[in-house]
């Protein structure tokens, strides 16, 4: 390092006595660390006597990661990165000051991304730096928003220099009372009233590598006992034994997990140390014992103040009497006299713990207590230190200690307030000096005698006030906070610092110390109190009771806090790991997600969630009334913890719904997570089955370690400790890297559960030293969420492994790679797909993807309040065998639509080509009008391979599921899977169907208008591509495709679905119900209410095709009459017609128009029956004449020839031999028909005047038919030629590549219809072909019809 003298310039003085010269010493320690210390050369000013940190005596170190640079006039001194030459460190900003008691050094900073310094309430863990200025001095002070200073002294801060990572960390080495001060330039400033400027620069490549380096330095955590992870009950206010003993029964009884019992100062007589209430707390002696026959363990509280009054009995309190004869109190100015103060107990004296004779007596006298009264560990209070008098029961004197020419920002802007003299003596030094070390001395000897009475043991050690390096031996819970909803959104960032600060073992109190509590917020409280490391609820006298099962055994507070504390001692190997390396290298614990994500400037203020680890990512609700938060999810797989399910969501903000029994968990892919079953206890879980969580990365891999001892010894580690991870061939290592440790309980892995598995693993081979070894472990595969678990394992703990395991594919889980005919091997492997010949009875396709992936990647992922949008892109290497109409479509677009709370769209196309749409007008808001709180669903977009996922929020259940290889999206063939949420299904159509449920084994149904009467898996009439699904626990959801193309669909008993269509695009609408007859009412909402038919319309109504005349039907009338059989409604078929052409009269029913006026009379109603199809031979037909007129007639496409076929209507002048067959008669007497185009505006002109004169004949009104209603037929449309006569002129639309699973399938879709080239135009004018609208020709006859 360097030397250098530094002379004060000219300059006015600020607060007096300034030194007129200083010397600077600086060190370059090691390659990361710089020290620079300033001090007075002619006399000795104050130095911390640190119990970790010595003076620096090893030699300068090299390949330095800094360079250093002093400016001389005026002096300034600047620390570099090497790297990059970026300044981190610049005291040039602002003067240094350097008084007899005013000491102040500025620091310029590379960025405003700085955290740390305390102990603070700061409500963001990112430091605000708009003039902000922080006091530092212990103080006995409830923690608020106030800006005041609290418990402990850290004056370490963290600055994130960029989004690199590169960090570094500024330690100042100085325990009197200061301020610092944050400007935006950024800067900091130190200013503090005593002692030296000892300042310490860390680097780092990383946050974390930062802290490492500071808590190296200042002292390596404490490894906690395992059972100090478990949760803590407390009370200050417990009135009696039988009190505590009540609160610990009825926590017993409901099950919950629960280690560790405190009492407050209420277990002592008049609140004095090293002692015990005789009346009320009679059988504490017992105590431990009664905890220790469950597994649990007692901890009592010891406060730094000791009572010089007599006991209740009138006899000497001893420990009094004995610290006063080895005078080890805290003493006046004058060094000789105690300082008497008062606190709880009344009268006090204060330990002064920086003397080893008082260190000896604290030791004896806990040992002396624990000898009547046993316990497991003490948790030291009020040692900031509490005085409840200022100074002293005599005052303070006047003088510069007491009223210093400067006072920092503390609470009452007096030093001695609440506390003691300043010019009080102790060992160390004067309590202007040593004030902030009062906590720190009092925490060493505490440790004393904890090694004194737990030989060998860690047992537990808690402290309120710390400093620097107090974590080596202690924990800290963030003080008296209050039951609010802000002191627990507060307490993230506390327990973040003091993760920076090196004491990780770190917690609130949970349901707050001061005030009432409401359920709801103490059930939050719980449940994000259950990853707090040091997990304690804790509370004040006079209040609300707020241990768990006070809220009653049923109460969802009891049932959500279980539920959490379970998931805690489930992850206890994890999280004891983590304290492990805390203990080992200095990782933090509880960690802020800018950690791990620092290239995420997101990350750089996420204070709401935290991490345990790198791999556990906690999001709790923090604010009341509230179940949608918004979260940040970081640039990683994440994997829900309870169901194991991957969510789609990275690198983002978005609204998570978190019900009232629900936090936010998330195990982050990349990571293996040791866990144990879990118990009540620790004792009893240590005792349970291991396992593994592997939560699988992007790239199928992850990693993890385990550290295991018995969880209390000190000294030299016998434990074992493991690393694990996997490698994209299925492979996971269980590498042993130290093994000195028997556990008596001869722990096993029996349990490995794998995460996003996109495949079943179908065999699992274990291995040791390569031998293959018996196990008769069993598989289990979630498919939905992609889980696999493997259970039944025998893994020695302790004992290297390998496991293998072989993806395959299960039978339920084939889907058809070929659904076309004439599926063969070679066309199978062509596809790149595998060809397995099934002999059993079931339709298995033998023809089955190979693997989950479905050659379509997601990209520009956008979620909002009111959808997603995503961009589809084909992946061109999974090119396969593909026709130039079936080659899947580069880049899609989805659009993702939250309509309303209970219907939600998906849809898929093609935004660089314009596809034919349906133009079906649907009832859907003009803007989405559902909310995120009461939305029924949650939507995920899926990648790798893509896939869209619905989940029902109340439930969990995935009611849609398309990550599935099926996916692809080409000009004449898409087809997309979707696994459904239980094989009930109803609905699609129109087909004949067995029974009301589909049936799920392996069959499939088409989809096409055809006039074909009902007949097994023949398609018929009408298009219904709608299902109604039922879920397993009785909610029910409705799924409409919204396409008008030839189609599939197959079910099978995964239970899954897959929907083939020949065109158009991708437009799903769903509803949620949750009731079967709710989600019809939705659906009808959605296409359409149903028509009110008139009152008639639900009598009896009677028809038959071939009537032979009206006198006929006039006898079945009066026939039906006499009968009196009730009957309404009577018909008439095409008989009625002449030659079965539309708006004749056949001459054999010329008195049909007055049979019908007489049936109206007589209270009944008449029908008349329609057809499309208008025949084209006639001489002098109005309808076709007229319809030509209004171009009415489907056409060839970029022609002006009407498309004929042949229906019904008869040539005329011809006699027909019904003898013939149907063939021959079709050939020789069937009309060439046109056929409307109802799309049309002027056909609906058109046909609204035919049928108008047929009501009102303008030429004789005696022909009039006044019919009640019309029933139109054929309108599939029907023909009875295959597409046209001559023939069709389109192979490929009449042929498509792929022809669905119809009825009569090799004819083509023209069988018994038009030719799909047939040119229809919509209203607007836009053409479009028959082969898109097919579907849609009856739909299109009904409106102008009805109108």
């Amino acid at each position: 390092g360097f030397q250098a003298t530094l002379t004060r310039l000219s300059s006015p003085s600020l607060f007096k006595n300034d030194i007129n010269t200083v010397l600077l010493t600086a060190q370059y320690q090691t390659q990361n660390r710089f020290r620079f210390k300033i001090t007075d050369p002619k006399t000795q000013r104050f130095e911390i006597p640190h119990e970790h940190v010595g003076p620096f005596s090893g030699p300068a170190a090299s390949n330095l990661q800094y360079k250093v640079d002093v400016q001389q006039n005026p002096f300034g001194i600047k620390v570099t990165r090497a790297s990059n030459g970026k300044v981190l460190f610049d005291t040039t900003i602002g003067p240094l000051l350097y008084a007899e008691q005013f000491l102040q050094l500025s620091i310029k900073l590379p960025s405003s991304n700085i955290y740390g310094v305390g102990e603070h309430v700061h409500k963001q863990y990112q430091h605000d730096v708009n003039w902000k200025t922080w006091p530092i001095f212990s103080r006995d002070t409830a923690p608020s928003g106030n800006m005041d200073n609290l418990y402990g002294v850290q004056t370490f801060f963290l600055c994130l220099e960029d989004n690199t990572g590169a960090s570094f960390g500024v330690f100042l080495m100085n325990s009197n009372a200061m301020e610092f001060a944050l400007q935006p330039a950024p800067a900091v400033t130190y200013r503090t009233i005593g002692g030296i400027l000892d300042f310490y620069v860390f680097l780092g490549d990383t946050p974390e590598q930062v802290v490492q380096e500071y808590v190296k330095f200042i002292g390596l955590p404490a490894l906690p006992s395992y059972w100090t992870l478990g949760f803590h009950l407390s009370q200050y206010d417990y009135g009696s034994l039988d009190e505590v003993k009540a609160v610990v029964e009825r926590n017993r009884e409901i099950g919950l997990p629960y280690d560790v019992q405190h009492t407050g100062i209420n277990y002592m007589e008049a609140r004095k140390d090293f002692t015990y209430d005789k009346v009320n707390f009679k059988d504490l002696p017992g105590f431990q014992t009664y905890m220790h026959d469950y597994g649990q363990k007692y901890i009592i509280i010891l406060d730094a103040a000791i009572s010089t009054e007599a006991l209740a009995d009138g006899s000497p309190y001893q420990a009094y009497e004995r610290g006063q004869s080895k005078k080890v109190w805290v003493n006046e100015s004058d060094g000789v006299t105690p300082l008497v103060g008062e606190v709880w107990p009344g009268r006090t004296v204060f330990p002064d713990f920086t003397n080893p004779d008082c260190t000896s007596w604290w030791v004896e006298e806990c040992k002396i207590f624990y000898n009547q009264v046993p316990y497991d560990g003490i948790w030291i209070d009020m040692n900031e230190v509490a005085n409840f008098v200022q100074g002293s029961s005599n005052g303070c004197e006047q003088n510069d200690l007491n009223y210093p020419p400067f006072t920092p920002h503390i609470v009452d802007r007096l030093l001695y307030s609440k506390t003691l003299c300043m010019d009080a003596v102790q060992k160390w030094g004067q309590q202007y000096d040593v004030h902030n070390l009062f906590g720190y001395s009092m925490t060493l000897s505490t440790q004393r005698a904890i090694e004194t009475l737990f030989p060998g043991k860690r047992s537990f050690l808690l402290s309120r006030s710390t400093f620097a390096g107090s974590g080596k031996y202690a924990g800290h819970w963030l003080g008296d906070n209050a039951a609010t909803w802000d002191h627990m959104k507060w307490a993230i960032p506390g327990m973040l610092e003091f993760g920076l600060f090196g004491i990780p073992y770190i917690g609130a109190d949970i349901c707050g110390f001061f005030e009432d509590v409401t359920e709801e917020l103490c059930r939050r409280w719980m449940q994000v109190g259950a990853f707090y490391p040091f997990s304690r609820n804790h509370n004040t006298e006079k209040r609300v009771l707020r241990d768990p099962a006070a809220f009653g055994a049923d109460s969802v507070l009891v049932k959500s806090s279980k539920h959490y504390l379970n998931i805690r001692y489930t992850l206890l190997p994890y999280l004891y790991t983590l304290f492990y390396k805390a203990h080992t290298q200095g990782d933090t614990v509880a960690r802020p997600v800018l950690h791990e994500f620092y290239s995420d400037e997101a990350t750089w203020s996420v204070d709401k969630q935290f991490l345990w680890g790198p791999g556990l990512l906690i999001t709790p609700v923090l604010d009341p009334g509230v179940d949608i938060i918004r979260v940040y999810i970081p640039d990683a797989v994440w994997y829900d913890y309870d169901s194991g399910a991957k969510i789609w969501l990275r690198k983002q903000w978005t609204d998570m719904y978190l019900p009232a029994d629900k936090m936010g968990l998330h195990l982050r892919g990349g990571y293996i997570f040791p866990f144990q079953q879990p118990a009540t206890t620790t004792v009893a879980s240590r005792k349970n089955p291991m396992g593994l969580i592997i939560a699988l990365d992007d790239n199928n891999e992850a990693v993890g370690e385990l550290f295991w001892d018995d969880g209390e010894s000190t000294g030299e580690m016998l434990a074992i400790e493991c690393n694990y991870f996997t490698i994209p061939q299925n492979v996971l290592q269980m590498n042993v890297t130290n093994n000195n440790y028997a556990d008596p309980n001869n722990l096993t892995f029996e349990e490995i559960k794998i995460l996003g598995l996109v495949q079943e693993p179908v065999s699992v081979t274990v291995l040791q030293n390569n031998d293959v070894q018996n196990s008769s472990h069993n598989i289990t595969y979630n498919p939905v969420d992609k889980v696999a678990l493997i259970e039944g394992l025998q893994l020695q703990l302790g004992k290297s492994y390998s496991l293998r395991w072989t993806l395959g594919t299960s039978v339920n889980e084939k889907y058809n790679c070929h659904p076309g005919p004439n599926a063969s091997k070679e066309k199978c492997e062509q596809l790149g797909c595998v060809w397995t010949e099934d002999l059993s009875s079931l339709r298995v396709p033998y023809c089955y993807y190979n693997g989950p992936d479905n050659a379509y990647s997601v990209a520009d992922v956008k979620y909002t309040s009111s959808g997603v949008t995503a961009n589809l892109t084909f992946n061109k290497s999974n090119l396969k065998a593909y026709g130039k109409s079936t080659l899947p479509i580069s880049t899609l677009r989805l659009e993702v639509k939250y309509h309303n709370n209970h219907m939600l769209q998906f849809k898929i196309y093609d935004y660089a080509n314009e596809r034919y749409e349906v133009p079906v007008p649907l009832n859907v808001p003009k803007s989405p009008e559902s909310t995120v709180k009461n939305r029924l669903y949650d939507v995920t977009v899926q990648n790798k391979p893509f896939g869209i996922q619905v989940r029902r929020r109340s439930t969990g259940t995935v009611i849609w599921d398309s990550q599935l290889p099926t996916f692809t999206f080409s000009d004449m063939f898409i087809q997309i899977s979707t696994r459904l949420a239980s094989q009930y299904l109803y609905g699609f159509g129109e087909t004949e169907h067995t029974m009301f449920r589909r049936d799920m084994n392996w069959h499939t149904w088409g989809m096409f208008t055809r006039d074909q009467p009902p007949g097994y898996k023949m398609n018929s009439y009408g298009f219904q591509p709608f299902y109604m699904g039922l879920e397993e626990d009785g909610n029910a959801h409705g799924v409409l495709l919204l396409n008008s193309n030839a189609m599939d669909v197959t079910f099978q008993p995964t239970p899954a679905l897959t929907y083939r269509t020949t065109g158009g695009i991708l437009d799903f609408y769903m509803v949620l119900g949750p009731t079967p007859e709710l989600v019809v009412q939705e659906y009808t909402a959605l296409v359409g209410r149903p028509v009110m038919p008139p009152y008639w319309a639900l009598g009896f109504q009677l028809c038959r095709y071939g009537y032979e005349n009206d006198t006929e039907i006039a006898k079945l009338v009066e026939d039906m009459k006499a009968a009196r059989i009730p009957y309404d409604v009577q018909y008439a078929d095409i008989d009625y017609m002449e030659r079965q052409l539309d708006f004749t009269l056949n001459p054999r029913f010329t008195g049909l128009p007055a049979l019908i006026n007489k049936i109206q009379e007589e209270g009944m109603r008449f029908i008349l029956i329609l057809d499309p199809a208008i025949s084209g031979n006639e001489t002098n037909y109005p309808a076709f004449t007229r319809g030509l007129e209004k171009d009415v007639f489907i056409k060839w496409p970029n022609t002006n020839d009407i498309i004929y076929a042949k229906v019904w209507p008869d040539l005329p002048n011809v006699e027909v031999n019904n003898t013939l067959d149907w063939e021959t008669q079709v050939e020789l007497y069937r009309a060439y028909v046109a056929f409307p185009d109802f799309f049309r505006n002027s056909t609906t002109e058109w046909w609204m005047r035919e049928i108008t004169e047929v009501y009102t004949n303008p030429h004789n009104a005696s022909k009039s038919l006044k019919f009640d209603g019309l029933w139109i037929d054929m309108n599939e449309p029907a023909s009875f030629v295959n597409g046209a006569v001559g023939g069709c002129r389109n192979q490929q639309l009449n042929f498509p590549p792929y022809v669905p699973q119809l009825g009569s399938r090799s004819e083509g879709l023209i069988f018994k219809t038009l030719c799909m080239e047939g040119q229809h135009y919509l209203p607007d004018g836009s053409p479009v072909s028959h082969y898109n609208v097919h579907n849609l020709y009856g739909w299109a006859q009904t409106k102008p019809t009805l109108e």
